[in-house]
């Protein structure tokens, strides 16, 4: 029997409630109408924009991986691919990431993905006691330790994010 969000709740929510992490939750009326989801959500919370992290999927070399950068930059899609010991990224399909990973697109948590990715946090993410990740869907947000992030990912940190 598969275990389903609560009300409110989502399969990352869940997948931290299981693990017995620490987390705080932000919920905030999402604008449809935003250029950005990730700079919309540091903006509304009131945080560093530095600190609240996207969650974006890529195509390395015929698999798809996982890159967790901050809102405030870009995806380095060569170092990406360095990270994981490819030789070639793209950002991957919307629609393949959203089947592959049961959330809408501006709303992908990197918690409690369908499949578990391959999954490379920016190293950036380490400055911090407290990194802000979406928690599933657009409007809502996690706040929890870097470390908690890594080990729930099994992800590895890198140099992926450029300015």
């Amino acid at each position: 029997m598969s275990k389903k969000p609560s009300p409110g709740g989502t399969p990352a929510t869940v997948a931290l409630s299981a693990a017995g992490v620490a987390f705080t939750a932000h919920a905030y009326e999402h604008d449809p109408s935003a250029p950005s989801y990730g700079l919309e959500a540091a903006e509304v919370l009131g945080l560093p924009a530095e600190q609240v992290f996207k969650t974006l999927l890529a195509d390395v070399d015929g698999s798809l991986v996982v890159a967790i950068v901050p809102v405030a930059g870009k995806l380095d899609l060569k170092a990406l691919a360095a990270a994981v010991g490819g030789k070639k990224a793209a950002m991957a399909d919307p629609h393949l990431a959203e089947r592959t990973t049961g959330y809408v697109v501006g709303g992908i948590s990197p918690l409690g993905q369908r499949k578990l990715l391959p999954t490379v946090l920016d190293e950036t993410a380490i400055l911090y006691d407290t990194v802000y990740v979406s928690g599933g869907r657009r409007g809502f947000d996690l706040g929890l330790a870097p470390d908690d992030l890594v080990a729930l990912t099994s992800a590895i940190t890198a140099d992926i994010a450029r300015g």
